[in-house]
């Protein structure tokens, strides 16, 4: 029976470890929580995850949730006018092809936790160093780090040439509510993009409390969108919150009338800088681990991509270790697994890194097409789920010509 230490509780951790412990390997889970801490404690992301995404959790039979979460049906776009407010200038909407689902990690984590220990897994709770990285490197076949904080997450060297940001591009808040009026027609990912202001975009969920919304502010830093430092309280969040909507979006501050918090920690605010790490770090002792989803491709939360990317990253790396048999788990092995993620994560990184740019004319006019053509909209909105479709249309100038006089001529 192989060994095999996971540093890192969150979505890619526990996923690959409940995959390999169902095909019959031994795990180890590290983190510096338990699930009650976690289930108590503040929120962790905005976690809507696509189809493709929620089907490597289904595969796994470790999807308890999708009777009871409201589901996200569609993507809705919008931005307003320039000159006229209150107007929209852009506003199109596209029916996803299979439903999106948004579970509270503190909701989420606990379970799987709990399946962990069902199905024989040691959960260790400690805040693990370098050195508790040389006792699981020897003690077992193979070490992934599923946490990029502290010094075990500076051991992974930032990659420049796959890191074109190295600052924060967004000042980012969550604001976890109930009582908003829901979105006519069909449920979505409400995505506004305030042309040097930022983002915001809202969408159903399922948190401790029950069904709720997931506000997600992202603004440019400096602006006034950046504005979470002075906020002290629950109470302050959520009138800053609503503040914005006011100010930027008339639109969602009339959905937003009756809102109030789900619970004193459904707040969150900070920013980080977009990242994409070399994968292989090795320790003094010169033994080697392996990093896995943010530790090693931290993209920035505009696209909706974290929890995706940390579950499409774990099925890839369960497939890679089932396949390798009783190998040794050497660096070219580990490079050859990042590599792999990476051949469906570049494209991910690389539409994140576009929208935290302004947006060209070029693109600009696929939004604006979008609104006449529905098949354009269906497909952007599909795409969420599988960002390779936005390739090369959406990021080269030609290719978006031509697409767009194909679908005009259609």
């Amino acid at each position: 029976m192989r060994r095999i230490t996971i540093v890192g509780g969150g979505q890619s951790g526990l996923q690959l470890g409940l995959g390999l412990l169902k095909n019959g390997y031994q795990v180890r889970v590290v983190q510096n929580r338990t699930a009650e801490e976690i289930a108590a404690g503040k929120v962790l992301s905005s976690q809507c995850m696509f189809a493709n995404a929620v089907q490597h959790e289904r595969d796994l039979g470790i999807d308890f949730w999708t009777e009871e979460c409201p589901p996200v049906e569609g993507i809705n776009f919008m931005v307003p006018h320039p000159e006229l407010p209150g107007e929209k200038a852009i506003d199109w909407a596209g029916r996803l092809d299979r439903n999106a689902y948004s579970v509270d990690q503190r909701v989420k984590i606990p379970r799987w936790i709990d399946e962990f220990r069902k199905l024989g897994g040691s959960m260790i709770i400690k805040e693990a160093g370098i050195s508790d990285l040389e006792l699981y490197a020897r003690e077992d076949d193979l070490v992934i780090v599923a946490s990029g904080k502290g010094e075990i997450g500076r051991l992974f060297e930032r990659d420049p040439d796959k890191s074109p940001y190295d600052k924060p591009m967004r000042a980012l808040a969550l604001t976890y509510v109930t009582g908003m009026t829901p979105r006519p027609e069909y449920s979505a990912v409400c995505f506004n993009l305030i042309p040097g202001v930022g983002e915001y975009f809202v969408f159903p969920a399922l948190t401790t409390t029950g069904p709720c919304e997931i506000m997600v502010f992202e603004g440019v830093p400096g602006g006034p969108m950046d504005c979470w430092g002075d906020v002290k309280s629950p109470d302050q969040h959520l009138a800053t919150s609503k503040k914005i909507l006011e100010t930027f979006l008339p639109w969602e501050a009339e959905r937003c009338r009756e809102v109030a918090l789900t619970d004193d920690n459904g707040i969150l605010s900070g920013r980080f800088p977009p990242t994409v790490r070399h994968p292989v770090a090795t320790l003094p002792s010169g033994a080697q681990v392996l990093g896995l989803a943010d530790t090693v491709c931290l993209n920035d939360p505009i696209t909706g991509q974290g929890s995706n990317n940390a579950a499409k990253a774990a099925a890839v790396y369960l497939e890679r270790i089932l396949s390798h048999g009783d190998r040794p788990y050497d660096a070219a092995w580990m490079q050859g697994t990042f590599d792999a993620y990476w051949d469906y994560a570049q494209w991910v990184t690389a539409w994140t890194n576009m929208l935290l740019s302004p947006p060209p004319p070029f693109v600009l006019d696929i939004m604006g097409t979008a609104c006449q053509v529905p098949a354009l909209a269906h497909r952007m909105a599909n795409g969420f789920d599988d960002p390779r479709d936005f390739f090369p249309w959406f990021a080269d100038p030609d290719a978006a010509a031509s697409y767009m006089a194909e679908l005009k001529a259609a």
